[in-house]
């Protein structure tokens, strides 16, 4: 997804690799929707057939740009609902910025606002977001516990994936975001906000199973499937249940 040479574009070089076991829970009996698509059914295949990484690499993230670096709350809530700086916001019918405890033990980090999320100004509010507040509950860390954001902040047209520029002009306020909650722990939901977080071009299949540190702050980061790709491949539960585990057994 991105180039040697993107992944290392100073104005944000926000993390690097990663790496966690792949575990398989006997215990997870996931409602029925419809099953995956082929292209996911490939995508499945080749991350089984790959070797897990050995090593636990370290994250590194940048500082904050000047303008960010010192905003708090109100501040930086100001400054992103009058962002103008990608094209995304001329769609938008407001910003989604985030929400929940602003001094939670987990961030949930998903990869842009949808058309619910747009009309009501809050990430994951719609059928995916249901799900996501089960999947946390289970882990006994209600939603109103936890901070919620996206690696951008404005609906990208047709929900269609953030573009690299789009996601570079939003990591700044999502930076400060991180910085801010000072969180425990990192959930990062899907292979969008992996990839873009963690800037590889892995796929989610590898990525978990692996675990990473948010190097300023020795944060661990714990990537999972988004609740949306659950919903379509109900069977993958098992795996985004075990990974819940995981990340819950950071913080005892």
């Amino acid at each position: 997804m991105f180039s040697s040479t993107v992944r290392h574009i100073d104005q944000i070089a926000y993390l690097k690799s990663l790496g966690i076991p792949v575990w398989v829970p006997r215990d997870f009996q996931p409602p029925e929707f419809e099953q995956p698509c082929a292209e996911e059914k490939a995508e499945i295949a080749q991350s089984a057939a790959e070797p897990q990484a050995e090593a636990v690499p370290e994250i590194r993230l940048s500082e904050s740009p000047a303008e960010t670096a010192k905003l708090d709350w109100p501040a930086l809530i100001g400054m992103v609902g009058n962002c103008t700086a990608c094209g995304l916001h001329t769609g938008r019918t407001q910003v989604v910025f985030g929400v929940g405890n602003q001094d939670a033990d987990i961030m949930v980090i998903g990869e842009a606002p949808g058309a619910d999320e747009d009309l009501q100004g809050e990430p994951f509010v719609g059928r995916a977001g249901q799900l996501l507040n089960e999947m946390l509950k289970a882990i006994h860390y209600p939603r109103e516990s936890v901070y919620i954001a996206n690696i951008v902040k404005c609906r990208p047209p047709e929900n269609r994936n953030p573009q690299h520029d789009e996601a570079l002009h939003c990591a700044p306020y999502l930076h400060r975001q991180i910085e801010l909650v000072a969180p425990r722990a990192i959930l990062a939901v899907g292979k969008v906000a992996a990839q873009n977080l963690l800037q590889t071009d892995l796929p989610i299949g590898k990525m978990r199973g692996n675990q990473y540190h948010y190097a300023a702050l020795n944060i661990p980061v714990i990537v999972t499937y988004h609740p949306a790709y659950l919903l379509r491949s109900p069977k993958e539960k098992a795996k985004a249940w075990q990974d819940l585990k995981l990340l819950r057994s950071l913080l005892v």
